[in-house]
């Protein structure tokens, strides 16, 4: 399927190229010919990759980085406002466009999924977009993690079908303008740039209210959340709404979720009729982000049986649950959730999944102003471990904020009965020489947040190799 590239999009700079979100765009960019540029802050797997595209990727940020020629400089929300390249642009009457605007013209003239919730959306787009690949309807995909299969976090296919990750975040999934929209599940986060559950639920609804004429809302009949999004919609005469769960009102309902260690039996009753399916990664919040999958492309027409039977290729993405490796009989595993509610939801999946071993957990906090307002909950939930290490906050984008420590975290969980021990070392030798000296054959280890804590994983298993 042809697609024309915006004139705005043939030569585009992208600052802070080889973040997920913005190195997926970039990818599909170069795949239908632009000349694509940008710069980062270091040397990635991701910028090498760019660059055998043919990208032009500078390392670290400078004004002589942005070509005098550039038909627009492409940013994300955690670009600040005194970067040297953003000024350039603007000394040089670049348009400065944001990344979800770029994505927004990827999508122009396909069937557009977007995948939307506070938790969930990676997994679900990538469900969906390995399960349309098994099916040889070549997709288009853009996803905030690299799959684990294909290695790659977006795709140009010639299929009709685009499959997008909507980040709620700073309401940048009000630009789209998808045929089908899914809300897997609608909770306070981002406290940054919402003040209340009633802001995320207007942010949701206006996303909603871009749904094409006659498409379709996937949503969930079980989370409380967005059960209260679908009540508030109200009468919408072109807007099917599709819900799923295991709510016995549920347009797709899952009758049962088994568990066989790290996969997961999964059985439906969609249009009348029950399917069974194997969903290759643990836990219940997993396998119902399959069955979100599944109605969505149901929505499209694409045939529910064919469709039930290709998830099952799905094999997860990185720092979803993944497994780093294994040295002197301990499991390294690698998580990404850093809300209170996906930490409780990987915790329960791996304790499901090996319900004989000692679970071990490195937790990073991510952003003061989360740690600030769920401190308490992501606490309560290292309760589950059998023994946690909770590191200092990773910053990303915000400043400090006076008193805001992880130690917040840490009370919480020993009021909640939980063993940890907190490292207040920026040095990753120190972190790591704690977890190996803690570690026995038999343990699990997950290193868990957003941050890169995800680093440690490695380092952890050389140390216990040593």
């Amino acid at each position: 399927m042809a697609s024309a590239l915006p004139t705005a999009m043939e030569r585009p700079h992208f600052i802070g190229i080889g973040g997920a979100g913005m190195s997926g765009i970039a990818q599909i960019l170069a795949r239908r010919g632009a000349q694509v540029a940008g710069s980062d802050a270091k040397e990635s797997p991701t910028a090498d990759a760019l660059r055998e595209l043919g990208a032009t990727v500078h390392i670290g940020h400078a004004a002589g980085h942005l070509a005098d020629d550039a038909s627009c400089v492409v940013v994300s929300s955690a670009i600040r406002a005194d970067n040297p390249e953003l000024l350039r642009a603007a000394e040089l009457s670049v348009p400065v466009v944001h990344r979800s605007d770029a994505l927004a013209s990827l999508m122009l003239g396909r069937r557009a999924i977007a995948v939307a919730g506070t938790h969930g959306k990676t997994t679900t787009t990538s469900m969906l977009a390995v399960a349309l690949g098994e099916l040889d309807l070549d997709p288009s995909y853009a996803i905030g993690g690299d799959l684990a299969g294909p290695g790659t976090n977006a795709r140009h296919g010639d299929g009709e079908i685009f499959v997008a990750e909507a980040d709620e975040s700073d309401r940048s999934f009000h630009k789209y303008d998808p045929e089908v929209a899914i809300v897997l599940n609608v909770e306070l986060d981002h406290h940054a740039n919402y003040a209340s559950m009633d802001e995320i639920h207007e942010s949701f609804e206006t996303f909603v209210g871009k749904v094409a004429p006659g498409g379709t809302l996937v949503v969930s009949a079980d989370q409380e959340g967005a059960v209260e999004l679908t009540s508030r919609l109200g009468g919408r005469a072109d807007l099917r709404i599709a819900t799923y769960g295991e709510s016995p009102t549920a347009d797709v309902r899952v009758l049962s979720i088994v568990p066989h260690g790290l996969t997961s039996d999964v059985t439906v009753s969609l249009d009348g009729a029950e399917l069974t399916f194997t969903v290759s990664v643990p836990g219940r919040h997993y396998a119902l982000n399959a069955v979100a999958a599944l109605t969505a492309g149901a929505a499209l027409d694409v045939p529910a049986a064919d469709l039930a039977r290709a998830l099952g290729a799905y094999t997860g993405v990185k720092r979803r649950l993944q497994l780093k490796g294994e040295a002197e009989g301990v499991q390294v595993i690698d998580s990404y959730a850093h809300h209170p509610t996906e930490m409780a939801a990987d915790l329960e999946a791996m304790r499901g999944a090996a319900a004989d071993s000692r679970l071990l957990v490195v937790f990073q906090p991510h952003l003061f102003s989360r740690t600030q307002e769920l401190g308490k909950e992501m606490g309560q939930a290292l309760a589950a471990a059998d023994a946690s290490v909770v590191l200092d906050i990773y910053p990303a984008r915000e400043d400090p904020i006076p008193g805001v420590t992880s130690d917040m975290i840490v009370e919480a969980a020993r009021a909640a009965g939980a063993d940890v021990t907190p490292v207040r070392s920026a040095d990753a030798a120190s972190v790591v020489e704690v977890v190996a000296g803690m570690a026995k054959p038999g343990d699990l280890v997950l290193t868990m947040g957003a941050g890169d804590v995800t680093d440690l994983g490695p380092r952890i298993l050389a140390r216990l190799s040593s």
